[in-house]
């Protein structure tokens, strides 16, 4: 890993020396990290030519459409994922039978804390832990409805977080992600991260679907499959980068960011 430099408030975090955000703007460790990345295949994508020396890094993390175009094209030169075989597709789609089923619900609750323009991302999560950390250890069994309704943002405060039983149609890709295909029941043990905010999700009751044979879903399986071996060839690939690169403000810890995944 190249130099990482610690950070301190009011630091400006850079990646060779370019800002990854505005003096004086405050933010999170998760999206610090993803700028962090994104920046890092911006500067090997210029190094290798696939972009013009004229396209700059904006304060507010947003790649050009250029700079998009040209880490798509970098990607697909750097990056060598095998194709899963058939054998390694069965026993995937074996070991997860909750995944390939239809017709999945589950009956759960949230608290949500919401992000807003202007909000405080550190102070947001800070209190977003703080309220999982209190709830998963809770023994009163009314603990997640009260925090719900003192703390959530969402309507369903006023029935202590109460979402019903849902499908996974139901919820935002990124939430259900989260939620559906999996076992636990109770207080999940990480904050769920939405377009909306950040959810405090608790399992009431799972109601599992009807599985479905591996010739109806193979072609799901495969691309599972290849997606997870491309994220594990991305994260290399990024490690590599950091390696070389002078990183300064940006805490690469956590497992959050294509790079600790």
């Amino acid at each position: 890993m190249g130099a990482v430099m610690p950070s301190s408030q009011g630091t400006v975090a850079t990646v060779n020396g370019v800002p990854l955000h505005a003096p004086g703007e405050q933010l999170d460790g998760s999206e610090l990290r993803q700028r962090a990345c994104s920046e890092l295949l911006r500067q090997a994508a210029q190094a290798q030519g696939l972009l013009g020396v004229d396209d700059s890094a904006s304060s507010d993390g947003v790649l050009s459409q250029d700079a998009v175009d040209a880490i798509e094209a970098l990607l697909e030169r750097e990056l060598l994922v095998p194709e899963p075989d058939d054998d390694a597709c069965r026993r995937h789609h074996a070991a997860h039978p909750q995944v390939y089923s239809n017709g999945e619900r589950v009956l759960l609750r949230h608290l949500l804390l919401a992000v807003t323009p202007g909000v405080n991302l550190a102070a947001l999560r800070q209190r977003a832990e703080q309220l999982l950390l209190e709830l998963r250890c809770a023994d009163d069994p009314q603990a997640f409805a009260t925090q719900a309704r003192q703390w959530s943002n969402c309507p369903s405060a006023a029935q202590g977080g109460d979402l019903g039983w849902l499908r996974q149609a139901d919820c935002a890709p990124e939430f259900a992600r989260e939620v559906f295909g999996h076992s636990d029941v109770g207080v999940l043990p990480r904050l769920v991260h939405s377009r909306f905010g950040l959810h405090v999700v608790e399992v009431l009751q799972r109601q599992p679907g009807e599985p479905l044979a591996y010739d109806q879903v193979h072609g799901a399986v495969r691309l599972a499959l290849h997606n997870q071996a491309w994220a594990v060839a991305l994260r290399h690939y990024l490690l590599r980068l950091a390696a070389r690169s002078q990183l300064h403000g940006v805490p690469i810890e956590g497992d959050d960011s294509p790079l600790q995944q």
